[in-house]
Order: structure tokens, then sequence, then C-alpha cells
């Protein structure tokens, strides 16, 4: 199974590496390559993680990642990761329409 990055999810990716960048850039670096990882889990085993609460809807899922949550849709062919957020965040409507 195919995996597609929404602009969107590599952009917050990216805020979070610089955040974490802060303190260590090594650290930032690990965090990447282990949620890359996580994804690639996916690929394999398409519908890891659980039903987004805020949404209920079947093919809109989460995995959790440290204090994130990666936020992604089930397609028959892709898995479209949609966004990554914090668990202090609300999801907005906006990053899961795309």
């Amino acid at each position: 199974m195919k995996i597609v990055w929404s602009r969107l999810s590599l952009e917050r990716i990216e805020e979070i590496a610089d955040y974490i960048a802060y303190d260590s850039v090594s650290a930032a670096n690990s965090w990447i390559e282990a949620v890359f990882e996580k994804i690639e889990l996916l690929k394999t085993q398409p519908e890891m993680g659980r039903i987004v609460p805020e949404l209920e809807i079947a093919s809109i899922r989460e995995m959790v990642f440290g204090n994130y949550r990666i936020i992604h849709r089930l397609t028959p062919k892709a898995i479209h990761v949609l966004t990554v957020r914090s668990f202090r965040q609300l999801l907005p409507l906006d990053d899961v329409e795309q």
C-alpha cells in the first residue's frame, strides 16, 4: 500500500522538529525518523490505530506517537497522512478536509 503525505502533515512535522531542535538537533532528527518509521507500519497494518473520536469516521484514523496524534485517511489504494497534532490541540476540520 502506498503512503501519501499531505503538505500540511509535512509542515506540521517540520514545525514540531524545529521546536525540538531548540533543545537538541539530534533529538529532532531522531524524532522525524521515528515518525516516518511509525507510518511505514501502516503499509502492512493499514487499520492500525483508532478511529478519530471527534469525527467517528471509520476511514479516518489516528496513531499515537508520544504526545502527538498522526491523523490519516484510509483509501483502497493508499494511506493519506493528513496532519500531525499535539494531544493538547483541538483537531480543526480543515486538517482532514482535503
